[in-house]
């Protein structure tokens, strides 16, 4: 009977990381709609907090699970997009004058993201999905950035980092969708994807 309830359970169990997906999905609006009015409360900060979490729990716990498949990466992908364009929108919204003030580099850098998305539509016809090493140093220094700016209305250093971190994860993962011959997920590094590029089964 334990063993009968316990199979029962897994496919509950595997749908957790798709769930904090859609969490991260459903927080991402709210955020938007918080800053509407240009300022933001407490719940702001709590649930750009769990979105984030859930962003580090999905991953670690797809792979426990075996079900760290190509779709769940690239939804995955698709809620960390919506959520720091909605992110970015408050900001503008909220802090105008930081984000002016840091316009050059923030422009650098989506710019670069920009020449990253038009390179791997050319190539693979849809975005990377690569969850480099890179890109989680991204993430991190992008939640100090945001809860500095949004928690104390500061940009400096943390937005500074923040940048820079950008534009050195955005240039290593156009830089692996040019050696690459075909798509990828859950590539950590260049180096990762020059050794994958090396392997007979990939090579163009």
């Amino acid at each position: 009977m334990t063993e009968l309830v316990f199979l029962e359970s897994i496919p509950m169990v595997s749908s957790i990381p798709m769930l904090l997906v859609a969490l991260r999905i459903a927080i991402a609006p709210f955020l938007l709609w918080d800053s509407l009015d240009g300022q933001v409360g407490t719940g702001f900060l709590v649930a750009y907090v769990v979105a984030v979490l859930s962003d580090i729990f999905d991953g670690v716990i797809a792979r426990r699970l075996g079900v760290s498949t190509a779709g769940l990466r690239q939804a995955d992908s698709w809620a960390d997009r919506l959520l720091y364009v909605c992110i970015a929108i408050a900001a503008w919204l909220t802090h105008r004058d930081i984000i002016l003030t840091f316009q050059v580099p923030l422009l650098t850098v989506l710019g670069l993201q920009a020449l990253w998305w038009v390179i791997n539509l050319v190539k693979y016809g849809q975005p990377a999905c690569y969850h480099t090493y890179t890109a989680k140093a991204w993430g991190l220094s992008l939640l100090v950035a945001t809860l500095m700016l949004f928690g104390a209305s500061y940009g400096g250093w943390a937005l500074g980092l923040a940048i820079a971190l950008g534009i050195i994860h955005t240039l290593e993962e156009i830089a692996m969708t040019l050696i690459l011959p075909t798509w990828q997920h859950d590539i950590p590094s260049l180096f990762h994807a020059w050794k994958l590029r090396q392997q007979p089964s990939i090579q163009p």
